[in-house]
């Protein structure tokens, strides 16, 4: 057995291990049971108890599941009727629901750990639990879920397990999700002042000053690299009539992830009419009136090019567009910056000829090359294909599929890249690019998708060389992606510790003590020329009081002013990371340095002048 597979194998049998030791510890008449799988680093399993498991129980439970194992206990695999299923699972609502809902002519299968507990499960698992006698495990942690994912059905926990074969892969796991821990952006951000979330706007991260700044930084040099490959910035309203997502498709298949607003009723005074019961009406009149907050830039890109005659000498036209996006999701799926309901990409809409659509998408990749490499990161690229709920004609995907695998395949060979079936979105399929960060991970970041249906839906037209009018190809394209998923994804990758030109205040001046003040404030000047970002504490604090507030906030270069630097038109450097001082550095040498580092966009800070 392959070794992911045997992976799958022994964590699910875990999982069923857990939940009998559950069972025993609180007793089978109090367990509701509902569903355990394996994850990517061990499983879990979703039960309704009698009270909230707590660390306390965590080694309980533990010690549960080892004694379990060592009874070295069959697993007996059942082939059942559903009237069978339904009388051993007759006090198991959750296990009850799932087998009602299974297709007529479904086999259905059950395995029994030991002779007390039963499971409605289609396997496989271990042949006896004596297999599992090295595998190594930790509880994780335990949360809140909802039955089928669903906010309105019951309320379950959901206890998560640690799972590797043996002890010293457990250990080296819990390295990594320690560091892990350490880097999380959710801790840095308020840390480090860059953002914070209130109750009142779920999911919507307020900006603070430095957090801002760092913001503006990616959107310009996203706008620097676009300008330098010939794209062109639009902006469109954040709110659109219901009409325009009509005709793009959106209102029939996202409008699940969309922030509607319909026309409420007022009175004379303009103020919205609530009745008795608390809720609100519409007027009939206003079906045609319903907006919604733009889950997407697309349909707005569409109508701008419609907005004029095109003609093939125009193509492409690129319209990147950074507006706010908004896009409802459900409350336990919000987490930090890397799942929001507020958030903007570095987005673009090309409009090409078919034949044009080699050449753009290689110059995408190009693009990503090159962001992607200045901050250090490596990425793979997966194709998605054509979902379920998908819009337009097979042959039409079928077509933008080959014409993405033939791109792929030339520039990573056949079978270079994973394809992830039915994946695609609704209008078209698409290219993911998975970045890897210092931990190794990957997170998908941008996406670029070839689109030949949204323009059909808007009628968009060209003027083609024989003078007829054609229906351009559009590629979608976003690097960073969400720009709020992005700076979580570095701000763990540097672990808060960002490149000199990314950070938000790349000096911080200290001057050693008040009378040092005119001189400070004279560099301050001067970089401020030279548009380098700076912060300065000219207050009467102690001096090491000043450094130790910007090596918190990690500023990349704390300069120290006294006597002497005044004197000489100098700065002593204390450089991050760095326990040495770089003294008697002359300012303008200083200020050369940073306007360098900001110009080249290292990773790496310099350890000398």
């Amino acid at each position: 057995m392959e070794k992911e597979a045997y992976l799958e194998v022994y964590r699910h049998s875990l999982a069923h291990i857990m939940a009998k030791a559950v069972i025993e510890i609180f007793g089978k008449e109090h367990v509701q049971y509902a569903i355990g799988p394996q994850i990517d680093d061990g499983f879990y399993y979703d039960f309704e108890l009698p009270r909230a498991i707590v660390p306390e129980d965590y080694k309980v439970i533990e010690d549960k599941m080892r004694e379990i194992v060592k009874r070295r206990e069959d697993w007996t695999r059942r082939v059942v009727t559903r009237d069978e299923a339904l009388e051993i699972f007759k006090d198991q609502r959750f296990k009850t629901e799932l087998i009602r809902e299974l297709p007529d002519g479904e086999t259905i299968t059950t395995y029994n750990t030991g002779d007390d507990f039963i499971d409605l499960c289609r396997g496989p698992h271990v042949d006896n639990s004596q297999e599992l006698m090295n595998a190594a495990f930790q509880v994780k942690s335990v949360s809140g879920s909802y039955w089928r994912g669903d906010e309105k059905r019951d309320r379950l926990q959901r206890l998560y397990f640690y799972c590797y074969p043996d002890k010293n892969a457990l250990k080296e796991h819990l390295k990594l999700v320690q560091e892990a821990m350490e880097r999380d952006h959710k801790k840095w951000g308020p840390q480090l002042e860059l953002f914070m979330f209130d109750e009142t706007a779920p999911g919507m991260p307020y900006w603070l000053p430095r957090g801002w700044r760092m913001y503006q930084t990616l959107l310009a040099y996203s706008r620097e690299v676009q300008d330098i490959h010939g794209y062109q910035e639009i902006s469109g309203p954040v709110f659109n009539n219901r009409r325009l997502y009509l005709t793009s498709g959106h209102w029939a298949h996202y409008q699940g992830n969309m922030f509607v607003v319909p026309e409420l009723d007022r009175d004379e005074n303009g103020k919205i009419i609530i009745n008795a019961e608390g809720a609100f009406s519409m007027p009939a009149e206003a079906e045609s009136e319903i907006y919604s907050a733009k889950p997407m830039n697309c349909p707005n890109a569409m109508r701008v090019f419609a907005s004029q005659t095109r003609s093939y000498r125009d193509l492409p036209i690129r319209f990147s567009e950074m507006d706010v996006l908004h896009r409802k999701e459900k409350s336990g799926q919000l987490n930090g910056l890397f799942r929001v309901q507020e958030f903007r990409q570095d987005d673009d809409h090309t409009f090409v000829m078919e034949s044009q659509i080699e050449e753009e998408v290689n110059d995408i990749f190009a693009i990503a090359d090159e962001i992607y490499n200045t901050f250090g990161v490596t990425y793979r690229a997966e194709l998605s294909t054509r979902p379920e709920d998908f819009m337009g004609d097979i042959e039409v995907w079928n077509d933008a599929e080959a014409a993405l695998k033939r791109i792929l395949d030339r520039k990573y060979g056949e079978g270079g890249y994973e394809i992830n079936e039915g994946d695609g979105a609704f209008y078209g399929p698409k290219i993911d690019l998975m970045i890897k960060d210092a931990l190794g991970r990957e997170w998908q970041c941008g996406t670029f998708q070839l689109d030949f249906q949204l323009p059909r839906n808007f009628d968009l037209k060209y003027t083609a060389p024989d003078g007829s009018q054609k229906t351009p190809v559009v590629i979608h394209r976003a690097i960073y992606g969400s720009l709020e998923r992005f700076i979580g994804v570095i701000i763990e990758h540097f672990k808060g510790a960002f490149p000199f030109w990314l950070s938000p205040y790349q000096v911080g001046i200290v001057p050693i003590r008040t009378e040092h003040n005119d001189y400070a404030k004279e560099v301050a000047k001067k970089l401020a020329a030279a548009r380098i970002r700076f912060e300065a504490d000219y207050s009467d604090n102690n001096m090491k009081e000043k450094i130790k507030k910007y090596k918190n906030l990690k500023d990349p270069f704390i300069i120290v002013l006294g006597d002497r630097e005044a004197q000489e038109k100098t700065v002593s450097v204390n450089v991050r990371g760095s326990n040495k001082q770089i003294q008697n550095v002359p300012l303008d040498t200083f200020i050369s340095r940073c306007m360098q580092l900001n110009a080249e966009r290292t990773l790496e800070l310099p350890d000398s002048m």
